[in-house]
Parts: structure tokens; C-alpha cells; sequence
């Protein structure tokens, strides 16, 4: 482990250095990005036809794909983000102060992607504004969508304006060691500060994360996503209070291994072995196994209500989904991760960063795999047999592979970019590192390493 000092130099790194690396992943990700934008332009001009997206029922394909699949996806990882931002600040976790902003800016960024597959599955982007926007006072009452457009909109106004404040302090702070070319982008961020509002910002923070740790099995992945599913009587596959907690526990699942990869990548970037020390990966491993196990339970708890005694329609959608190779290969992904988490418990030396990376990655595809699964198995099982005799079945088209893909890219740009701009990794993760407290607000315009001299108040 390394034993040198985290400074303000360190998280200024990323903002003051542009590596071949940097640039080529940047352009994989536009690339990316670009081939989903090109295959929407077309999409667009042809219809939804152009995906799997076909008619619904028994035999006769699905109308909610991987765009919804994914949409399902998106949302979970941010809302999960934010999730663990704020019991870090809210509990006191100090030990995971270098990756909570990491976790903001998954939130930022899965929201955008998840509002961005919203206007995609709706066909024609003017219908937000038409059928959404134009009579919300009546649809607010009556359609999922306008929910699903609410909940997003709301937790992304929430989640920028708590990392607004957090970054006010850091700018302020190392305002002197930051680029000119950003100048109006620092001065918006520091709009009429002054040096008393330190305390009351902290006190704002405070309150945000105790919103979002109450109101997340309401309001987010707890709450009003999965009821959208659960309270469809027609559809047996989706219904059952077990949809709540299992979306929760999907939600930081993901939330945590993307984080994972994040604070992988950054460590390795820019040698930040002594901020996002081993410890923080093994923790996160451990509540990752947490929530592993509490979903595969939960899955346990759906599988047996779903298989024994069940009423036929229930019964039915719960043997195609639990039979399924591609449910048993996700579910069988998870239990092997926490399988090796279970182990590197008993033996810490089974532990890497590396198999940390896998069992991530491993995680996320699962979770990915079986929402959407529990999507396209959900239009296929409904109790009505309106449309059994209607030929036709669903596999996601390039068009939707491509989506995904340009998400992955849209969400490694905003981190990308965003470091570029602002500390990745907070200043006040780096004076809790050192066994500091701050700087002095009577300094805070002064060069960093001259303020560092001066005496030290409770930030």
C-alpha cells in the first residue's frame, strides 16, 4: 500500500494532463455515441420497425425491449448512485469519501441516458413536448411515461444541485491551480459565494442526502419504477410487492460495480493507489456481496411464489422466465460473484483488483441480462390471449445493441469530461486522507500551497 501523502496536485492531475489514452478513449466513446445517434436518424425516418420491436403476446414479440430493458437499467445505476453519495455523507463513511462524487456524476449520468432511451422508445422526440409537457396536469394522473419523465427530471434537478454545492468548495479553494479557459464556467459555479455559507451548505447537503435515503423506496428504484410494472394486473410476470425490493437491491448492485470500474480506471490513470486505496475496493466488494445476496433471495421469494400453487397466467410467465438459459446464466453470474466475495472474506488474500474489475463487469451484465428479460418475458406472458396467434418473436436489433452501446459511450464521456473541468475526487476527501481540516477561509484566494502553511479551521 502506498504511503504517500493525497495533496491538491493529485486531483488536479486529470484536469491538467490529456494522455494518448484519454483522447483514445474519448473517441471510442464518441464513436460509439455517433453510431447510436446515426442508427436513431434512421429510425427515425423509417419507424420503429426497424427494430425487434414488433406486436405483443404470446408468440407475437414485444413492444418494450432492450429500450426499456436498459431504460430500467440506466435508472437503477443512477439512482443507485446517488444512493450511496448520500449514506457516505449522511453516516458518515468517511472510508468512501474519494468515490462519492464519482457516484453524483453516475448519477448524472445514468439519468441522461435513461432520458435519452425515453425519447428514443417514443418514436417521435416531438411527442414530449405534444403529449407529455403540453397536457401534463392530465396526463400526470394516468400515464407510466409521464411518471418515468417526472421521477427522472426531479432526482436529476436533485442530484446537480447536490453536487453544485460540493463543488463550490473545491473551486473557491483551487481556483488559483485551475485552467483560464474554464473561467465562466468556475464563476457560475461560484456564483455570489462568500465564506459563511460553508456551514450552511454543509447543512444543505445534510438534508439532501437524508431526502434521498428516505425517499428512495418511495420515489426511486424502490418505488414508482418497479409499481409501474407490479400494478399492470394483465401482465402475471411483473406483478407481486417482491418487484420493490428487487429493483432496489439491482439498483445498487449496479450502482456499486459501476463505481467499481470508475475508481479503477481513475486509479490507474493518474496513480491515485493512495486515495482509492485497496480498502475502498474492498468495501465496496463487500456491500456489493451484501446486495447480491438480499437479490438473489429476493429472486428465491418470486421463483417460489411464482412455481408453487401460483394461479395459471403467474405460473406460467414464472416457469419461461425461471427456465430461460439466459436467466439462468445471469443468475448463475451473480452467485459466482458472490461466491468469491463469500471467500475473499475467509481468505483476504484471494482479493485483487483485477477479479474486484470482473466480478463488476460481471455484475453489471447480469443485472442488465435479467431486467431485460423480466421486460420482453413480461409482454410475453400477459392473461389475455388477444394477440397468441400473431407469428413473430423478439430479438433486439442492431439499431437497440447500438443503443446500448451509445450509452455506455455518453456516460464515459460525462465522466471524461466533467474531469476535465472540476476535481473527480473532492478536496475534502483529500484533507480527511491527510488528517486535516481544511484550509482557512481567510486564505482561500491564495495559491494552494501557500494556504496549506497557514493555520488550519474546521472546514
Amino acid at each position: 500500500m502506498s504511503t504517500k501523502t493525497p495533496t491538491e496536485a493529485d486531483i488536479l492531475r486529470p484536469i491538467q494532463n490529456v494522455s494518448k489514452g484519454y483522447l483514445a478513449l474519448f473517441a471510442l466513446c464518441a464513436l460509439a455515441l455517433g453510431a447510436f445517434l446515426v442508427g436513431w436518424a434512421y429510425q427515425l425516418q423509417q419507424g420503429l420497425i426497424v427494430t425487434g420491436l414488433g406486436d405483443w403476446g404470446s408468440g407475437g414479440g414485444v413492444t418494450w425491449g432492450m429500450y426499456i430493458g436498459a431504460f430500467i437499467w440506466w435508472v437503477g445505476i443512477a439512482h443507485g448512485g446517488i444512493i450511496l453519495s448520500a449514506a457516505v455523507r449522511l453516516l458518515g463513511m468517511e472510508r468512501y469519501m474519494p468515490v462519492a462524487r464519482m457516484a453524483e456524476l453516475m448519477t448524472i449520468a445514468g439519468l441522461s441516458a435513461a432520458g435519452f432511451y425515453i425519447l428514443v422508445h417514443m418514436g417521435r422526440p416531438d411527442r414530449m413536448v405534444t403529449s407529455v409537457l403540453g397536457h401534463y396536469h392530465i396526463t400526470v394522473n394516468n400515464s407510466p411515461l409521464v411518471w418515468d419523465v417526472t421521477v427522472i427530471t426531479a432526482y436529476f434537478v436533485l442530484t446537480a444541485t447536490y453536487l453544485a454545492l460540493t463543488i463550490r468548495y473545491d473551486v473557491v479553494r483551487l481556483r488559483d491551480q485551475l485552467p483560464d479557459r474554464f473561467n465562466p464556467i468556475y464563476k457560475v459555479l461560484t456564483l455570489g459565494y462568500s465564506e459563511e455559507e460553508d456551514e450552511v451548505v454543509e447543512r444543505m447537503v445534510w438534508w439532501l442526502a437524508l431526502a434521498v435515503i428516505i425517499m428512495a423506496p418511495l420515489l426511486l428504484h424502490g418505488g414508482v419504477i418497479p409499481w409501474l410494472f407490479a400494478l399492470l394486473p394483465s401482465m402475471p410476470a411483473w406483478e407481486g410487492g417482491i418487484q420493490g425490493p428487487t429493483f432496489l437491491a439491482i439498483a445498487l448492485m449496479s450502482a456499486i460495480s459501476g463505481i467499481t470500474l470508475a475508481a479503477y480506471g481513475f486509479r490507474r490513470a493518474y496513480d491515485w493507489d493512495h486515495i482509492i486505496t485497496d480498502d475502498i475496493f474492498r468495501g465496496l466488494l463487500l456491500w456489493l456481496g451484501f446486495f447480491c445476496m438480499l437479490f438473489l433471495w429476493f429472486q428465491l421469494q418470486y421463483a417460489v411464489n411464482g412455481l408453487f400453487k401460483a394461479p395459471i397466467p403467474r405460473a406460467e410467465a414464472t416457469q419461461a422466465k425461471v427456465g430461460s438459459p439466459i436467466y439462468q446464466t445471469a443468475i448463475g453470474m451473480i452467485g459466482l460473484s458472490l461466491a468469491y466475495i463469500f471467500a475473499m472474506v475467509i481468505r483476504p488474500a484471494l482479493f485483487s483488483k483485477k477479479r474486484a474489475l470482473i466480478v463488476s463487469v460481471a455484475v453489471l451484465a447480469a443485472t442488465f441480462t435479467e431486467k431485460l428479460l423480466f421486460v420482453v418475458e413480461g409482454f410475453l406472458h400477459p392473461v389475455f390471449t388477444l394477440y397468441e396467434a400473431t407469428p413473430g418473436e423478439y430479438f433486439p436489433s442492431a439499431i437497440e445493441w447500438l443503443s446500448l452501446a451509445g450509452t455506455i459511450g455518453l456516460v464515459v464521456l460525462v465522466f471524461l469530461t466533467v474531469s476535465k473541468v472540476v476535481p473527480i475526487v473532492e478536496l475534502h476527501a483529500i484533507e480527511h486522507l491527510r488528517g486535516g481540516h481544511g484550509h482557512s477561509h481567510e486564505h482561500e484566494h491564495e495559491p494552494v500551497e501557500e494556504s496549506t502553511k497557514k493555520p488550519e479551521v474546521e472546514a
